[in-house]
């Protein structure tokens, strides 16, 4: 017999007062290939809201949506074919709403085995739940095309949940010189605590001007990019000849880019998206990651810490650009 669970939902888009309901729904059972994670921390990303507010699109991809891809817990039960040695285990999640109905909102998640990681003992439980978008979207784009080693590079957003975590891994993944675009002080002094080495407040000064300073007129071998509407034109600039844009993220769903401009300095242009990373890249992004975890060598940014509750607040939270870092619901 079915249980039931606490969990957070919707059944349709909107505002998150007005659709997000807290209230139970029944207790999930592990298919084959399955694991079902008891869940202690539900991390929540733009992309919730972004589907969630109807930003995507106002259909409903199923009738009731549990959302958030991102969590942390422990598996406490195991479909068949997984091996049983797994239950009690501690986990971080990737991908638990996307393409599917049940995310990490709840107290319980079921989801193909290989999307649940396990967390090294050494590291804070809510930490788990800023990895599987945050961390690993810093990741591919330090590692995609050869990686940054010997580098220069430029990390628009320094201090978000992507950027400061990009930071860190340019920085340890060997490259040459980190420079990053931030809105205040405090945000400068965040990124350069996670290791970069110039800050540029690009409210007060001009990119272009400063990373040609910084870099000696050469530029910036590879930008990371959170809102290639919005940095486009900066971004043109400071890439230098046969350089690079990995681009994560934008705050326009059109935006154009000049043709001249963009081929006479002969660079490459990657769009990802986290969620269809290959089996390779994700492998590669999650055993780099777990080392990193492993030897303690990250800095982790939680910016506001809610119960499930409150995820209506959380949600309006992300959605106004309110709070610096991850934003993470505790389930228990």
């Amino acid at each position: 017999m079915e249980l039931d669970m606490k969990a957070a939902f919707y059944e349709q888009t909107g505002p998150a007062e007005q659709v997000l309901v807290v209230g139970e729904v029944p207790d999930p059972q592990p298919a084959p290939g399955e694991v079902r994670v008891r869940l202690q921390w539900s991390g929540l990303n733009p992309s919730d809201v972004k589907a969630r507010s109807g930003a995507r699109g106002p259909m409903m991809p199923f009738p009731r949506v549990i959302p958030h891809s991102d969590g942390m817990g422990i598996i406490d039960a195991v479909g068949a074919g997984v091996d049983p040695a797994r239950s009690g285990e501690r986990v971080w999640l990737w991908n638990a709403a996307w393409g599917r109905a049940f995310g990490t909102a709840a107290e319980a998640v079921c989801l193909p085995e290989q999307q649940a990681v396990s967390l090294p003992a050494n590291v804070p439980d809510e930490v788990g739940a800023c990895l599987g978008i945050p961390a690993l979207t810093a990741l591919h784009a330090v590692l995609t095309d050869g990686g940054v080693a010997g580098q220069r590079v430029l990390v628009a957003g320094g201090a978000g949940a992507v950027g400061h975590y990009a930071v860190q891994f340019s920085r340890l993944l060997g490259a040459r010189q980190v420079i990053t675009t931030v809105s205040s002080a405090a945000k400068a002094a965040l990124a350069l605590a996670a290791g970069a080495d110039v800050a540029i407040n690009y409210r007060t000064e001009s990119v272009v001007d400063r990373v040609s300073q910084e870099t000696q007129g050469e530029g910036v071998d590879r930008v990371i990019e959170m809102d290639i509407a919005a940095n486009a034109a900066i971004d043109i600039e400071v890439v230098r000849l046969n350089g690079q844009w990995v681009v994560y993220g934008s705050g326009a769903k059109q935006f154009t880019l000049p043709f001249f401009p963009m081929i006479s300095r002969n660079f490459g242009v990657r769009f990802f998206i986290v969620y269809h990373l290959s089996d390779a890249d994700r492998r590669r992004a999650v055993e780099t990651l777990t080392d990193f975890l492993r030897r303690d060598l990250l800095q982790h940014n939680i910016g506001m810490k809610l119960p499930l509750a409150s995820i209506a607040e959380a949600h309006a939270a992300v959605e106004s650009g309110a709070v610096t870092g991850n934003v993470v619901l505790s389930i228990r």
